[in-house]
């Protein structure tokens, strides 16, 4: 089913009538509170009792799996939403006698709605609470004042839910290496990061049932999570610095640990599985082990690191962004450092005692190998390297690979120096990085992009791949950076195999076919009085959500938010780089028809386009190619999608309250197929193109936030599932 494009609007599913009204979420800065007549609430008084009392109790308390709807739970639930979400879950809910959700009128379930409204203490009027959910999104149930989320709120798993922790599997080597469709254990499910999922329970055929099972809040902030899923336990690392276990069936919370005292929280992309223990990056540089059971601390390590005293106590010099990633005895974890003296780093630490065993530092150092690439600046002067992504790993050649981001202070190597033997290539700065797992040796390197003076890394996930290349099959590592050009390397060598540049960009003129040396349009270079516009925008046409390669299809999948940057000329004002040149959005030259993203496909054996999909809004989760021939990725409208994953047909999309932001995964309990997705955290890439949507897209209206954080869980089946939407 293709539904009608939208901007600025979202829909909400009404069961009863099969539909998907849509809904503006536009609202006043002054919030128009929720009003309601004493007729309503004493009907809803009478319809509660009857539909709703013996899951929800006699009076609104709650009973097992049915939350509360009175008192603080209401509270941290509700109060501050649009009354539609509350509408919309009440309409989830399968009252007694019958069996299934929405099944009432709508009239009964806004007299319901009413009910709960008096009952959490709002006094009634002569005003009536409308029925529709146009309505309904137009007004907001009122704060209580004074009332606070509690991130401390105590967890009460039932018998049952105790029990799906105590029977939890310790996560072995051969469940990482070949996992089990059923989990989800590692950020791209598989250690060679290709976001596929072998599950087809929800497939060409059956995506049009498709709908949510359930919806679980959380608190808002900075975030860009992977849910992990093992044994029916979905694993979430939400803000702030904060892990969730829970019932993946219907997102109840198992247990809670949150990281004490912390200045602030970092932007984080997920956790790691092993043994009996969830491995957890923390914002003020430590790497820690919790019980997968309890939520217990077992370990901690301190991450030493070389910045001054003044940075290391800020925690704002270097930062853990990527998942730990686990590799046989060892958890390796990849850091951050866009300003700090002597530049980022990857370090593996002992899984059982959480003890450094190796480090590798990404910026090269002088008189090492490679240290003569920096124009001739001391140590101390070389900055950047981080490494914001995950890493894949073969086992094979028990190697792991690592993308390296680019140096912030840009100004020292504009210009290369002089000096004989010395360049300013900068590595190992957009290069991929092939580490022995044991040692952390590098065993090789490759520089997609020497002397980025735009910061257009090449940081993201390498994906690995057996790819037929004229005519012989080679084991590919692939990656794409902000530029949308994959490149593919040889794993066991990083010789340069192929590359395929979708045409977004204007840096790159000429790929050298045999070197993949790229060719720089020197009126691209910043110079004083020489404005120009740089394609794409430095936050990039595709950022941080991974890309998908189908095994099935044999087509690597990425998703691309069309947007440039203008550079104009050097000021005495420091801006992002040390260049000094100003940097400002601009719009792309091909968004005049109000398209701004794309989702594409490459045939890789062919080095070819083969489909792909102009939208309005911009892609903004990573990709999930599955064996149900489907593609799903979701976008800023705020709306999740499924495609067909050979033509690039669009056959499914649904509503979303807020714009996600997640890594998508898929998994299955009890022989059903779900598929996850987080909404509502910030972070950088969601907040830039959604603002640059909002300013350079022709399409009327603006992408929607009013929701909240929460996590979204869709399956085939009817709602089934108890509503257990509260702050997490």
């Amino acid at each position: 089913m293709e539904l009608p494009r939208h901007s600025g609007y979202f829909w909400v599913l009404i069961l009863l009538m099969g539909q998907w009204p849509s809904v503006s979420l536009a609202q006043d800065a002054d919030e128009q509170e929720a009003a309601f007549s004493k007729d309503q609430a004493y009907a809803g008084r009478e319809s509660y009792r009857e539909h709703c009392a013996s899951c929800h109790g006699a009076k609104l308390e709650g009973h097992q799996l049915a939350p509360s709807l009175v008192g603080r739970r209401f509270d941290q639930a509700w109060r501050g939403k649009p009354a539609y979400i509350l509408s919309f879950h009440l309409r989830r809910m399968p009252p007694e006698p019958v069996a299934e959700g929405g099944s009432l009128s709508d009239e009964i379930y806004t007299n319901i709605l009413a009910y709960l409204l008096k009952s959490n203490g709002m006094d009634s009027g002569d005003v009536e609470l409308p029925s529709s959910i146009e309505a309904l999104a137009e007004v907001t149930i009122p704060r209580l004042e004074g009332a606070e989320y509690d991130p401390d709120a105590p967890v009460a798993p039932t018998e049952e839910q105790a029990k799906l922790l105590a029977n939890l599997p310790l996560v072995t080597d051969e469940m990482l290496l070949d996992p089990s469709p059923n989990n989800w254990l590692h950020w791209g499910r598989t250690h060679d990061g290709q976001s596929f999922s072998p599950l087809d329970q929800i497939n060409r055929e059956t995506v049009s049932s498709l709908k949510p099972a359930w919806r679980a809040s959380l608190r808002g902030g900075r975030n860009m999570p992977t849910p992990l899923v093992h044994h029916g336990v979905m694993f979430l690392h939400t803000y702030p610095d904060t892990v969730l276990a829970m019932d993946a069936s219907n997102g109840m919370v198992l247990w809670r640990y949150q990281r004490k005292g912390l200045p602030w929280s970092s932007k984080k992309m997920g956790l790691g599985l092993h043994g009996d223990k969830v491995f957890v990056p923390t914002s003020d540089l430590h790497v820690i082990a919790l019980n997968a059971k309890t939520g217990e601390l077992i370990w901690e390590h301190a991450i030493a690191t070389e910045a001054p005293e003044k940075l290391r106590r800020s925690y704002q010099s270097y930062e853990l962004r990527s998942a730990p990633f686990v590799v046989g005895d060892k958890v390796i974890q990849g850091i951050t450092a866009s300003g700090s003296p002597k530049g980022a780093f990857i370090l593996a630490v002992n899984i059982d005692s959480g003890e450094e065993v190796w480090r590798f530092n990404t910026i090269a150092r002088p008189g090492e190998p490679q240290g003569n690439t920096w124009n001739g600046l001391a140590l101390e002067k070389r900055s950047g390297g981080s490494v914001w992504h995950q890493g894949t790993y073969d086992a094979e050649l028990n190697l792991i690979y690592y993308g390296v981001a680019p140096t912030y202070d840009t100004g020292p190597l504009l210009y290369p120096s002089e000096e004989e033997g010395v360049t300013n290539q900068a590595m190992y700065t957009n290069c991929t990085v092939a580490l022995n797992a044991d040692t952390g040796e590098l065993v090789w390197f490759y520089q997609h992009m020497q002397n980025d003076q735009w910061d257009l890394d090449w940081a993201f996930e390498r994906q690995i791949a057996d790819v037929k290349v004229d005519g012989v099959t080679r084991r590919a590592v692939m990656n794409v950076g902000k530029m949308s050009i994959l490149d593919a390397l040889d794993a066991a060598t990083g010789e340069f195999l192929f590359a395929v540049d979708p045409g977004v960009q204007n840096v790159i003129t000429a790929i050298d076919p045999e070197t993949g040396a790229k060719t720089i349009d020197p009126g691209k270079m910043p110079a004083e009085d020489r404005p120009c516009v740089v394609c794409p925008s430095a936050f990039g046409a595709r950022s941080w959500p991974p890309t998908s390669y189908s095994p099935r299809t044999k087509l690597a999948y990425m998703h691309i938010a069309e947007w440039c940057m203008g550079v104009s000329e050097i000021t005495d004002k420091r801006q992002m780089l040390s260049t000094n040149v100003r940097l400002s959005s601009v719009p792309h030259p091909d968004v005049d028809d109000g398209m701004m993203g794309r989702v594409l496909a490459i045939d890789l054996e062919n080095q070819k386009l083969e489909w792909t999909f102009d939208q309005a809004t911009p892609p903004s989760t990573g990709l999930l190619a599955t064996a149900g021939g489907l593609l799903f990725s979701g976008d800023i409208d705020p709306s999740l999608k499924a495609f067909n994953d050979a033509t690039g047909e669009l056959l499914w999309q649904a509503p979303l309250d807020d714009m996600p932001s997640s890594t998508l995964v898929s998994y299955s309990i009890d022989g059903k197929q779900y598929i996850a997705v987080v909404v509502g955290l910030v972070n950088n890439y969601v907040r830039d193109i959604a603002s640059a949507y909002r300013q350079f897209s022709s399409t009327k209206g603006r992408p929607g936030e009013k929701g909240g954080a929460s996590v979204w869980v869709f399956a085939l089946e009817d709602f089934s599932s108890y509503d257990l939407d509260t702050d997490r």
